[in-house]
């Protein structure tokens, strides 16, 4: 299952999300508050983070820094993160957040899809190697 997490105060940004990803094998999570996101993607583990660049009183460049924080702490696995931004000169600061790609708003399902499909891609590659890790050798089953 794919699982996508957005976090977005406005209905409308949440409802674009949802509808580039809404299929089989995909879940989006939703929250409306950027300090709702760390405790989220710790619960959810999710394959990408979407980030509004306009949250609230946490917005996207700082929820983008806190994940990044908490990875560097050894807290949270790297997030896939894509930060929809209000206009192109804003890409300056989402580089400063190491952010792993902008789009700027609006944004129609399909640019959004295909967009995010690699970062999704190198998602499952990751998880794959990880459950190939997990599995026992079969000579040390032995």
């Amino acid at each position: 299952m794919t699982t996508i997490l957005v976090a977005a105060d406005a209905q409308w940004v949440r409802d674009q999300v949802r509808s580039a990803f809404v299929g089989p094998g995909q879940e989006v999570v939703e929250v409306t508050r950027g300090q709702d996101v760390r405790a989220t993607f710790a619960d959810v583990d999710p394959d990408l983070v979407v980030l509004d660049l306009q949250i609230g009183n946490m917005g996207g460049i700082a929820v983008a820094i806190d994940l990044r924080l908490e990875e560097s702490g050894g807290r949270l696995p790297r997030a896939r993160i894509l930060l929809l931004l209000d206009r192109r000169d804003d890409a300056f600061i989402a580089r400063r957040a190491d952010v792993d790609l902008t789009l700027v708003k609006p944004v129609d399902a399909g640019i959004l899809r295909r967009a995010a499909a690699p970062l999704l891609a190198a998602a499952a590659a990751e998880a794959a190697q990880r459950d190939a890790e997990d599995e026992p050798d079969d000579e040390s089953a032995i």
